[in-house]
């Protein structure tokens, strides 16, 4: 549950103490709801009319993100499968009904798309690199290993951003899905 008393009564320009003397709460009582404690009944209906809003508009719940962490997650596959990072993804993406998890899923498939089509040009381009400078050993090993590390870190980064914040470290600023 996301509190967001101590967020109204920091927009009303409202103290702790203020708000306890308005509402008739103690001020302990205060302190303990801001630090996490649902009240329930008189001390709930005395604070959301002093804070002007309705009591379930204090409390809220955390969305689940649990579908947009397996996007994310699925995204691993494209360390074996190719392609693997965008179509295991998007599969999921379309396969979700929730709006909030949909739309982190397509942000997800906007970056790993992102990544694949860097990745595929790189490979490409390496062995017309490699005649250009003469080089005797392979150098497409260098781009792929680069750019699956940074597969995999953008993936990290997500899923420990999706955990804590509740959306994305990395994404695209325009969405073209």
């Amino acid at each position: 549950m996301t509190n967001k008393v101590k967020f109204l009564r920091e927009q009303k320009k409202l103290t702790q103490n203020e708000l306890a003397e308005k509402s008739g709460v103690s001020l302990r009582t205060i302190q303990r709801i801001e630090a996490g404690n649902i009240p329930k009944g008189f001390t709930l209906k005395s604070i959301a009319k002093s804070l002007e809003t309705e009591p379930e508009n204090l409390f809220q719940e955390k969305e689940k993100l649990e579908r947009a962490k397996l996007i994310n997650f699925s995204a691993l596959s494209g360390l074996i499968l190719p392609f693997g990072s965008v179509i295991v993804p998007l599969i999921l993406t379309y396969k979700t009904k929730d709006l909030k998890n949909k739309t982190i899923g397509k942000e997800i498939v906007g970056v790993q798309i992102i990544l694949t089509i860097i990745l595929s040009v790189s490979m490409i381009l390496s062995p017309f690199i490699q005649k250009i400078f003469g080089a005797k050993s392979p150098i497409f090993i260098v781009p792929l290993v680069i750019l699956l590390c940074v597969k995999l870190l953008v993936i990290i980064k997500n899923g420990i951003s999706l955990n804590q914040k509740q959306d994305l470290y990395i994404k695209l600023k325009t969405n073209f899905l």
